[in-house]
């Protein structure tokens, strides 16, 4: 694969409490273990990164595939809950929901190119048989 670009970013302090930087400055946030696993909740978290930087390259993906369709993918969006819990064998795993929105097509027509930018989408190839993504076409 030739890389076309390459993102940086350290983290710092107590990992999950603790602070995440790029190096370029543009995120900088202090971290905290969510209410939901026994911390205070004060600050963002890996997780939350993640489904905002899966969500954003999936609707990318979407639009891209919509445009080689000829599709009219106006007023899209792509929502992405990501879920963390143990496994089986005592360490933790991930999991996704893609929730798709076409307003402008059909349900069919909006599942087809959801599957369709599921395939292309940089971040479901790399979780690809790792962790569980469901890709749902939100329905009015």
């Amino acid at each position: 694969m030739r890389v076309l670009y390459t993102a940086e970013a350290l983290a710092t302090g107590d990992g999950r409490n603790g602070h995440t930087r790029t190096t370029d400055g543009r995120i900088d946030l202090e971290l905290a273990i969510p209410k939901e696993m026994g911390g205070s909740g004060g600050g963002a978290n890996p997780e939350q990164l993640f489904a905002a930087g899966y969500a954003a390259c999936f609707h990318s993906a979407l639009r891209l595939v919509g445009s080689q369709a000829k599709a009219n993918v106006n007023d899209s969006a792509v929502g992405a809950k990501v879920g963390i819990g143990s496994t089986e064998g005592g360490g933790f795993g991930l999991t996704v929901v893609l929730e798709v929105t076409l307003p402008h097509l059909s349900a069919d027509e909006a599942q087809d190119l959801a599957d369709k930018a599921h395939q292309v989408c940089p971040y479901s190839n790399a979780t690809r048989g790792n962790i569980d993504v469901e890709v749902r076409v939100a329905q009015d």
